[in-house]
């Protein structure tokens, strides 16, 4: 998006211009991010008045503050509804591991659909977020760092998930190798590329297998809502799994810092966007324990 009013004298700024630009954003970003742009606004500019930089803050004669939008807190699901939804996935070969992983882990989908394998430590028990995707008019699909310094993280694993991912590298060696489900081969001696992706693009009936190429962000989520709209979770959107994730970890009694880095958030946004239940007097701290015990409600015995 090009500047709007980044060029305009300070002293000159008009109340009238931060509303044509505040209709501008609302017909093209979320309300929520709207907001945040009019937070970040007003902070400043009650700085430079403050500071006597400025006579007055235009932002006091505004003509409507931007909404943040309708909640999504109360979308979060129950262990029993997370574990229905994630089970009902299973049928999809392409969307059952990403729903499942994203489930027990509540990373941002475009961190999820830029994991690579070098991300994944079976021996530890871990995921690494080092990237994730993003969609330009210039570029298409590419990658950038995680949004904020939170977002670098290791990420603890249950697990079923270890076992989950294990099991999908597996069919990518095989695939890698041109190996049949049943051939008996030491599967170690295949070794995936380096940019191989953990949830790649599926490719068409007539394409060869891009491990490195990377599924649409958009086309994912649509898939999603579709399937899960089928299941009975009517507007239950892909990012509502991170928010159910958080709030599941909450009300077991982790610490919200603790949930906080993993899922590379600041506590101040987990506590306002996802603390909303109430939360059980008598914490486990343990994540591990947590994890394996919220994982075992979604995948089953």
């Amino acid at each position: 998006m090009k500047p709007k009013l980044g060029g305009k004298l300070l002293q000159k700024l008009q109340a009238s211009e931060i509303d044509q630009l505040y209709n501008e954003l609302e017909k093209k970003l979320a309300p929520m991010t709207v907001n945040h742009v009019h937070r970040c606004f007003n902070s400043s500019l009650s700085t430079a008045e403050r500071k006597g930089m400025i006579a007055s803050n235009p932002m006091t004669r505004i003509e409507q503050l931007p909404s943040a939008g309708e909640s999504d807190h109360g979308l979060a699901l129950d262990e029993a509804d997370l574990k229905t939804l994630v089970t009902g996935f299973r049928p999809s070969a392409t969307m059952y591991a990403p729903v499942a992983v994203d489930a027990s882990t509540g990373v941002r989908r475009n961190e999820l659909l830029a994991f690579r394998w070098t991300d994944f430590s079976h021996e530890a028990k871990t995921l690494k977020v080092e990237r994730a995707l993003e969609i330009t008019k210039k570029f298409g699909i590419r990658y950038k760092p995680p949004k904020t310094w939170r977002g670098n993280r290791t990420i603890a694993l249950d697990d079923a998930t270890v076992a989950l991912l294990v099991a999908e590298r597996e069919k990518h060696q095989r695939i890698m190798a041109s190996l049949p489900d049943g051939a008996e081969v030491d599967l170690s001696l295949i070794r995936l590329p380096d940019d191989a992706l953990i949830f790649p693009a599926m490719p068409g009936p007539r394409q060869d297998f891009d491990f490195a190429k990377p599924r649409d962000p958009s086309s994912f989520s649509k898939r999603f809502r579709k399937a899960a709209d089928a299941l009975g979770f009517v507007n239950f959107e892909f990012h509502h799994l991170r928010g159910t994730h958080a709030t599941l970890l909450l009300d077991k009694g982790v610490p919200v810092h603790t949930v906080a880095e993993r899922i590379g958030d600041d506590p101040a946004v987990l506590l306002r966007n996802y603390a909303k239940r109430k939360r059980k007097q008598t914490a486990d701290t343990s994540v591990a324990s947590v994890i394996n015990t919220l994982s075992a409600g979604i995948f089953g015995p």
